[in-house]
C-alpha cells in the first residue's frame, strides 16, 4: 500500500506503468512526495509525485506525457483529478544547485502540462529525500542529496512574491496557502524538519506568538472549503495574513 486509499494506489500503479512505457530508457524512478509521503494526506489533499528521468522529456516523449495527463482526469474516480507533480532530470534533482530549473509540471486539477519550478524547491526535496514513497526505481536517497536548513531560510523573502506570480490574492484558498507556507518554513527553521501544512499550523499554534493563533485556527478550520475561485477571503483575513508574512520574514535575519 502506498497511501490509505485503494483507488489512489491503483491509479499510482497504473500511472507508473504508463510513464515508464513512455519514457523508456530515460525513466529512472517514480516517487510520491508531499502530504502523502508525510503520512498526512487525506481526501482534501492532492497526491504529489516526482518522476526522475535521465534527461528532461522532449519530442515524442513529452507529447505522449501531455496526452496522458490530458486523459487521466477524464477517467472515473475521485483521485484521477487530484494528481500533481513533475518530471525531473536526475542532474537538477540531485542538489539544491538545481533549484531554478524548470521541470515538466502537472498542476493539481489541470490537464495541460507546464514547464515550471513549482516542485523544484528545498521543501519538496527534503520531503522527497526523507519520506518519499518509492513507486518504482532506486531508493530516493540515491538521487537526492541532503537539503541544508539554510536553504529554507534563504527562501523566506521569496515566499510572498513567488505566490503572487501564480495565485490570485482575491481567493480564500490563496490566503490559507500563504499562512500555511510561512508556517511550514518557520517550522523547518526551528526544527530542521518539514511538516505537512496542517502539522505546521498546529505547531505554530503552540510555538509562535499567541496573537497569531486566531489566524492559524481560521486557516485550519477553512481547509475543507478547498479550491474555489469564487470564494473570497474572510473579512480581515488577508490583512492579517500580510501582517503575519512580515512577522515570518523577520526570521530571515
Amino acid at each position: 500500500m502506498f497511501t490509505p486509499f485503494e483507488e489512489l494506489d491503483a491509479l499510482l500503479a497504473d500511472f507508473t506503468r504508463s510513464v515508464r512505457d513512455i519514457l523508456g530508457d530515460t525513466f529512472v524512478g517514480a516517487y510520491v512526495q508531499g502530504s502523502f509521503a508525510l503520512r498526512a494526506g487525506d481526501m482534501h489533499s492532492d497526491c504529489d509525485f516526482v518522476v526522475a528521468t535521465t534527461v528532461l522529456p522532449s519530442g515524442s516523449a513529452e507529447a505522449e506525457l501531455r496526452r496522458l495527463h490530458d486523459e487521466i482526469p477524464t477517467r472515473r474516480g475521485f483521485w484521477t483529478k487530484h494528481l500533481e507533480g513533475s518530471y525531473a532530470n536526475t542532474t537538477s534533482l540531485r542538489s539544491i544547485d538545481g533549484i531554478g530549473v524548470r521541470w515538466l509540471f502537472c498542476d493539481h486539477g489541470h490537464r495541460e502540462l507546464l514547464w515550471d519550478t513549482h516542485c523544484n524547491s528545498p521543501h519538496t526535496r527534503w520531503i522527497l529525500r526523507n519520506h518519499g514513497i518509492t513507486l518504482a526505481g532506486p531508493p530516493i536517497t540515491d538521487l537526492v542529496d541532503e537539503v541544508p536548513t539554510q536553504a529554507m531560510r534563504a527562501a523566506l523573502p521569496e515566499v510572498l512574491p513567488g505566490i503572487k506570480t501564480w495565485a490570485p490574492f482575491d481567493m480564500a484558498w490563496t490566503q490559507r496557502y500563504i499562512v500555511s507556507t510561512y508556517c511550514r518554513v518557520l517550522f523547518t527553521l526551528h526544527t530542521g524538519q518539514v511538516a505537512s501544512k496542517r502539522g505546521a499550523l498546529e505547531w505554530a499554534c503552540e510555538n509562535l506568538d499567541p496573537g497569531w493563533r486566531p489566524l492559524f485556527i481560521q486557516v485550519i478550520a477553512d481547509r475543507t472549503r478547498g479550491w474555489d475561485p469564487a470564494d473570497p477571503p474572510r473579512p480581515g483575513s488577508l490583512e492579517a495574513t500580510y501582517a503575519f508574512a512580515a512577522y515570518a520574514q523577520s526570521f530571515a535575519d
